[in-house]
This record gives structure tokens, sequence and C-alpha cells, in this order.
């Protein structure tokens, strides 16, 4: 599945008080394109601390859904976050791993996931329930199901690397993407 139609379905299934963060690169590009909100967190140029960012926000904000929609290789610079988030276990925290096997933001190298499963790293981890997906169908099924539940959980998708032209870079800076996300979540 292209990863642009796995971020959309993702968007479809948010709720206004929801905080969704972005990794770094096209994920946060495609995401202020498909569905800019004051909720949306674009990380920019921080690869491999979204998960860490998310934790936080989901253990001080227990009564909101935190969707992390982190990439391959971000989740692999930060692997000691995955036990971290399982040994504390917030209910709220939602783990979306966006697989292309690639470095796309920077070239588009090979990255390990090939050979490396990164869900049965984070089932191993200890979460509560992983799910892999292959297509936009399973993606939109197992987001329906998993969002519902307590979590920790985490869907693993396996997308493509974008064919998408003339997506354009977050237009805010890093200090309007925090003003405004922080106004959303209260902290102003």
């Amino acid at each position: 599945m292209e990863r642009y139609m796995a971020i959309e379905k993702i968007l479809q299934q948010v709720e206004a008080d929801d905080l969704v963060l972005t990794t770094t690169g096209m994920p946060s590009r495609e995401a202020f394109v498909a569905d800019d909100r004051r909720g949306n967190f674009y990380m920019i140029g921080s690869m491999g601390l979204l998960s860490s960012l998310g934790l936080g926000l989901a253990l001080l904000n227990k009564d909101r859904r935190v969707i992390v929609v982190d990439g391959d290789g971000s989740a692999l610079m930060s692997l000691g976050t995955i036990p971290l988030i399982s040994y504390e276990a917030p209910q709220n925290l939602y783990y979306i791993i966006l697989d292309n096997v690639a470095y796309e933001s920077t070239g588009g190298q090979p990255c390990i996931s090939g050979k490396i499963d990164l869900g049965k790293i984070v089932q191993a981890a200890g979460f509560r329930r992983v799910e892999s997906v292959e297509n936009t169908e399973a993606l939109e099924q197992v987001l329906k199901q998993t969002l519902a539940q307590e979590g920790p959980v985490c869907i693993h998708a396996h997308v493509e690397i974008s064919r998408v032209k003339g997506i354009p870079r977050v237009s805010y800076s890093p200090e309007e993407i925090r003003d405004r996300f922080r106004k959303h979540v209260g902290y102003s």
C-alpha cells in the first residue's frame, strides 16, 4: 500500500481531541497535506525521537489518545523506547510503524527492517497487541479495532516508497508547530 494512503486512513480515524505525532520527513509532509489540524505534531529533523515524545504525552494526558505515526528507520533509532513504552503501559498510546524498508527522506537507502521484523520486536517488548497489515483494507479494519482498545498497541504497516509528486513541506516553522500543538493540548 502507498504510505500516503495509509496516512489518509489513519487520519480518517482520528477524533478531535486526539494527539497525532508524525515522524520526520515525508510522513509529516503527507499528514500535513492530508489533514492539517492543530492536534497534529509534525516532527522536523529529529529522527528517532517521536516514540519518546509520544510516551511522555501519553503519560501526561491520560484522557486523550496519543497516536504516534513513526517510520521504520526512526523506530530502529529508538529501540530502547519500545520496551519503555511497554513497561509504562500507557493505555492511551497507539504506535503505528510505517515500514517501507528504506530511509526514504534521505534518498531511499535500504533499511534493515527488510530482514528485521519490527512487529516481532515490539511484540517481544510486551505491547498488549501488535498487528501487521499489508493493505489499506486491513489497515482500516485494524485501526477501528485497536483504537477502541486499551494500549499500548502497535500496528506494523508495510508500505511502499511514496510515489506522490509535489508533496510540499510543512509550511509552519518548528516554533509554530510547537505553539499551536501546545495550545491544542492545553499547555499555553
